[in-house]
């Protein structure tokens, strides 16, 4: 994050190095590629957070399911047999996802990640 404000901040200060020495009637154009390029600049680093984000928000659910799946089970019945402790494990994971509160817990933290 400190190197993108850095880049955008050199970027930003460039543009008092070209106008002192560029003519008046001249300025035009270079101050509209200028904006052009912190603007693209900008659209850049949003990308780049949002990639972040996603990827964070992803980590995240992944940790909270895990740590639902870690929970010892109360209910779990000794004696079964192999294909139906099979069956009934992928059905756990799969309820444990679900039940995890990921989407609350995400849902909540979202808004602090979020450029603004």
């Amino acid at each position: 994050m400190e190197s993108w404000r850095t880049a955008m901040k050199e970027e930003i200060n460039r543009i008092n190095q070209v106008l002192p020495n560029t003519p008046a009637d001249e300025k035009t154009e270079p101050i509209k590629r200028w904006v052009d390029s912190v603007i693209d600049g900008m659209d850049h680093y949003k990308a780049e957070h949002h990639r972040y984000v996603k990827e964070a928000v992803t980590l995240l659910e992944l940790a909270l399911w895990k740590a639902k799946l870690d929970e010892k089970d109360e209910n779990a019945a000794a004696g079964r047999t192999k294909k139906k402790a099979k069956l009934d494990a992928e059905s756990v994971r799969k309820e444990k996802r679900v039940t995890c509160g990921a989407d609350t817990v995400i849902r909540n933290i979202l808004p602090f990640l979020k450029l603004e």
